[in-house]
């Protein structure tokens, strides 16, 4: 003859507890799906209007790397990644260059100064900002950056590293602005 439980209550009651507790972690596992989404960064840009011409300008505002800082701009015409180096007096030009280096490849891309010669420290990646994203914003915005090396009028040669905890947000931020821009083409 078989063992009988000489306490049912207490079994009944122990099955019912766990029936509970796995019952709720079913019901909170979506929440858990979207905790883990909070790494990725969310589109908030800043926008503004021009009194005079109403043309809307979108922003990242700027994001901090090492060596200065670098903030993302967008309007009907042009997308325009602004960096602010910091430190010293640094002059650009139109000749000066940056050399972009992107995490696992040893290629490089590089592209001119389009802004105006100044000696703020200020260099503009400047791309039109058109329906099909250009190939070399395409590449700034899914490839990771791993360094920025800017060539000064002088030829002096200033380095901005990319820590790998900016990479991500650095290329989500340009990723969403780029997506933002092209439906200010639209308007």
């Amino acid at each position: 003859m078989g063992a009988t439980n000489p306490y049912p209550k207490q079994s009944f009651l122990h099955n019912y507890i766990i029936m509970v507790r796995i019952l709720l972690l079913l019901m909170l596992a979506p929440f858990s799906l979207l905790a883990q989404d909070t790494a990725v960064v969310h589109c908030k840009l800043h926008s503004e209007t021009d009194p005079f011409t109403k043309e809307i300008k979108l922003s990242t505002g700027f994001l901090s790397l090492s060596g200065g800082a670098v903030t993302i701009d967008a309007t009907t015409p042009e997308v325009d990644l602004l960096f602010a180096l910091t430190g010293r007096e640094v002059c650009f030009d139109n000749n000066s260059t940056a050399f972009i280096f992107f995490e696992g490849t040893k290629t490089k891309l590089t592209i001119r100064n389009g802004g105006t010669m100044n000696c703020e420290g200020l260099f503009h990646f400047i791309f039109k900002n058109t329906a099909a994203t250009q190939t070399n914003l395409n590449k700034l915005a899914t490839q990771k950056i791993n360094r920025i090396v800017f060539t000064t009028t002088g030829k002096a040669e200033l380095t901005i590293i990319v820590k790998p905890e900016m990479q991500d947000p650095l290329m989500q931020h340009i990723q969403c602005l780029v997506d933002e821009a092209k439906k200010l083409i639209k308007q």
